[in-house]
């Protein structure tokens, strides 16, 4: 079955809102607890550099979904990632 190119966008990027606004949430937490204990430093590392790399397939495909989603995660892991490094 075959879907029209906009329906196609249109999940990608649906896609890509959704699998992105799950990390604020659990910025904010950290932000509000500075508890970060329990986050794995090696797990959100090795996510970090697989979105990184997401975010330039993205780039090479010219796929908006793929590098917007990617770019808006890697930034929102980045910040997880030094307020781990801060608080521990």
């Amino acid at each position: 079955m075959a879907f029209s190119p906009l329906l196609t966008e249109a999940i990608g990027g649906l896609a890509a809102l959704l699998t992105t606004l799950c990390w604020l949430p659990q910025a904010l937490k950290i932000l509000r607890t500075r508890e970060t204990r329990d986050l794995s430093l090696i797990a959100y590392l090795a996510f970090a550099a697989g979105v990184a790399l997401w975010l330039v397939y993205g780039l090479l495909i010219v796929s908006w979904p793929v590098i917007a989603a990617n770019a808006v995660t890697l930034v929102l892991l980045l910040g997880i990632l030094s307020l781990k490094l801060r608080y521990g």
